[in-house]
């Protein structure tokens, strides 16, 4: 739905860097006026001009302007977000926790839909307006999660917009759930999911080549788990890799995880980056601090898209989780020292889809005239303070509909 045409006043915007001997030092900043029609930001004008076209004002008071965030990697069929609390129960292996999950199917079924609106409306409070789900699918629970998650998305049409990933949680192979995928391609989801073809599965090269020719029959895009550590995942990477580009798949695989770049040396995932980037297959990470981060300064530096997510929001996987992609943003420059003011900046970029406001010359990237009115107004006076102190959303808008707080 699209609203009438407004102005957004008195809105602050990153106009620039400050440079005291060749070093950023701050960032300039401007009061400005955006007319937002038809979803989109029209005009961008000094706050002191004149406005006397009559249409309706909406007072910023200074608020910093920035884009809003995309949450790529969570799941939200299967969570007790909303409902008492729970800790996890402690198992030895992967393996345990899956049979434990099986067991709580009947459970998350059941409050699948209820429990993905959930979270859908704190991450809208937060500044999000697109969401990537990761929904469970497999021949035992069939397509009952993938229901719930296109129900649960429908009540938020007008709020974000999202992508769904078939993803068999249990294993592409272990559970024989090629079929159960297909369908479900056909049924409303958009990605082909997987996980560890070769801890999982047991059989990297048939789990592989099954995601790829399911992406190619649907034409749809492929999001994998990979959790296998070290070398085993690495060339799992490569081997993917090698079928992207067989496939011609460029620019339509990511990596979820991809926890074997944590554990390599820095020559090795250069290396991995390097080509994964020269293929366009992005990677989504949860920045971890329970094991080797991978190296996400490193990946960006060689043109690998890095997107952040939060996996869950506590269920009987993990109890954590606050659904603030800007937390994972500051989580992010505390890892890996981003502590000066465009480091901090450019984080903003990893739960954007790229989107930041200054290049590195300062000079102005977003927003621009034509750019989709998808945005969040924060207690901020600059996109880095925005990071390292998780400024406050006050104002959401999607397609230049207000969905949260108000001006």
């Amino acid at each position: 739905m699209k609203s009438s045409p407004y102005w957004i006043v008195n809105a602050r915007l990153e106009m620039g860097y400050e440079w005291e001997e060749g070093v950023i030092s701050g960032t300039r900043t401007e009061m400005c006026d955006l007319l937002i029609e038809n979803g989109k930001i029209t005009r961008i004008v000094p706050s002191s001009e004149i406005l006397e076209d009559g249409l309706p004002k909406k007072d910023a008071k200074g608020l910093l302007i920035l884009p809003s965030m995309a949450e790529k990697h969570i799941h939200l069929e299967k969570t007790y977000y909303g409902g008492p609390w729970k800790a996890t129960t402690p198992v030895k292996n992967l393996f345990e926790r899956h049979a434990e999950d099986r067991g709580l199917l009947p459970m998350y079924l059941k409050q699948a839909q209820t429990g993905a609106e959930n979270i859908l409306s704190l991450l809208v409070q937060t500044g999000v307006t697109h969401v990537r789900t990761h929904c469970h699918v497999d021949p035992q629970v069939g397509l009952g999660f993938l229901e719930g998650m296109k129900n649960a998305f429908e009540t938020y049409a007008d709020r974000l917009s999202h992508e769904i990933v078939a993803f068999p949680h249990y294993g592409m192979l272990r559970t024989e759930a090629r079929d159960t995928v297909r369908e479900a391609l056909r049924q409303g989801a958009t990605h082909v999911g997987g996980v560890d073809p070769g801890g999982v599965d047991g059989d990297i090269e048939r789990s592989l080549q099954t995601m790829l020719e399911l992406a190619v029959e649907a034409d749809a895009d492929i999001d994998m788990h990979l959790h296998d550590p070290g070398h085993l995942g690495v060339f799992t990477m490569k081997r993917l890799a090698a079928l992207t580009e067989e496939a011609g798949w460029q620019g339509r695989v990511t990596i979820s995880h991809a926890m074997g770049l944590g554990d390599v040396s820095q020559e090795e995932a250069r290396e991995m980056a390097q080509h994964l980037a020269s293929l366009g297959i992005s990677i989504a990470s949860t920045v971890p601090i329970n094991r080797p981060t991978i190296p996400i300064p490193l990946l960006h530096q060689e043109g690998v898209a890095v997107m952040l997510g939060n996996d869950s929001l506590t269920d009987n996987w993990t109890p954590f989780g606050s659904g603030d992609l800007l937390e994972k943003a500051g989580r992010l420059a505390e890892r890996f020292r981003l502590t000066d003011e465009r480091s901090l900046g450019v984080a903003l970029g990893f739960v954007t889809e790229g989107r930041i406001t200054l290049d590195e010359a300062g000079n102005r990237l977003w927003p621009l005239v034509g750019d989709e009115a998808s945005l969040m107004a924060v207690e901020a006076i600059c996109s880095a303070e925005a990071v390292a102190r998780r400024a406050k959303r006050k104002v959401v808008l999607f397609q230049g509909n207000r969905v949260a707080g108000e001006w």
